[in-house]
């Protein structure tokens, strides 16, 4: 008796998500940019397409658990490892230093 009404319900959200891209889609993009209406259908696509490129399948995103892993890993290094990695980083992204503080004299 459960089962049906969860397959319900899970309709009734898909299809007031669509209905709601749609509507906002619609409201805004042709006023702004010129651009055609959606169709619910339409909408459900681009629904389905933003899951699957940025929530992923399973449903934790791109890289689930990320920082929990990194944070792991962090912990698992000796001070020289730590320090590699940092220059590691400071290759690839550029020299960064953290804001200093301008004292009030």
């Amino acid at each position: 008796m459960f089962a049906p009404l969860a397959i319900l319900a899970i309709a009734a959200f898909i299809l007031i998500g669509g209905y709601v891209v749609m509507r906002l889609w619609n409201w805004l993009l042709p006023a702004l940019f010129g651009w055609h209406m959606i169709n619910l259908w339409q909408a459900l696509g681009m629904l389905l397409l933003c899951r699957i490129l940025f929530g992923g399948i399973g449903g934790r995103g791109f890289r689930p658990n990320f920082r929990r892993r990194m944070y792991a890993r962090w912990e698992r290094m000796t001070p020289e490892e730590r320090e590699k990695f940092r220059q590691n980083w400071r290759a690839r992204c550029g020299p960064w230093e953290p804001p200093k503080a301008e004292g009030t004299a």
